[in-house]
């Protein structure tokens, strides 16, 4: 479960900090180099298309797309209000969770 929540919020986390404004909230730098920007945005979308496996192993194609789905929510709503509230802490829980999620998986 901590996976399938871990691997959303990661991609959510890198296509966010893509963005000027984000990079800049969450890291204090204006400026995002092409080279880091383009590889936040294939982490990203990398992270996100991966997300669905560990959902669909747990509980089959069923039940497995909607604990997805909510999986989706449950991280875009802890990435928003982390955001708001303490930036700093979301781009480090973007590295802690997933680690966090594939030792509890295995």
């Amino acid at each position: 479960m901590m996976l399938g929540l871990a691997l959303p919020y990661a991609g959510f986390t890198a296509l966010c900090l893509a963005m000027e404004r984000h990079h800049e909230q969450v890291l204090g730098r204006r400026q995002i180099p092409p080279g880091l920007r383009l590889v936040l945005r294939l982490a990203g979308w990398l992270l996100l298309l991966t997300s669905p496996l560990p959902c669909l192993a747990l509980a089959g194609w069923g039940g497995g797309s909607v604990l997805w789905c909510g999986m989706l929510t449950a991280a875009a709503l802890l990435l928003t209000l982390l955001l708001a509230y303490v930036p700093r802490l979301a781009a480090g829980l973007a590295l802690v969770l997933p680690t966090l999620g594939l030792l509890l998986a295995s």
